[in-house]
């Protein structure tokens, strides 16, 4: 969870609401350029679950390092062409 600084006293740390992760993908737009490959199959040649697969697509998951270059492996593509740095 993402935390600030409280200016209200206590214990001067507050929870803040969840956003999305700072990082967007292209998962969704490759799998349907590269015969339109189901999220089971990515999630097979990835070594990960479906679920993860649709967590990273809808942009509640950041994957690991290690995840994001499995991912772009099974494009053929760089890390880059993937992921993107959302400012």
């Amino acid at each position: 969870m993402w935390w600030r600084r409280s200016n209200t006293g206590g214990t001067g740390i507050e929870p803040r609401p969840m956003s999305s992760p700072p990082i967007s993908n292209q998962i969704r737009r490759l799998r349907f350029d590269h015969a339109e490959m189901t999220q089971e199959a990515l999630a097979r040649l990835c070594g990960v679950t479906r679920q993860t697969i649709i967590s990273l697509e809808a942009g509640k998951y950041t994957p690991s390092l290690e995840l994001a270059f499995r991912i772009a492996r099974a494009f053929g593509v760089g890390v880059q062409e993937v992921f993107h740095w959302v400012e």
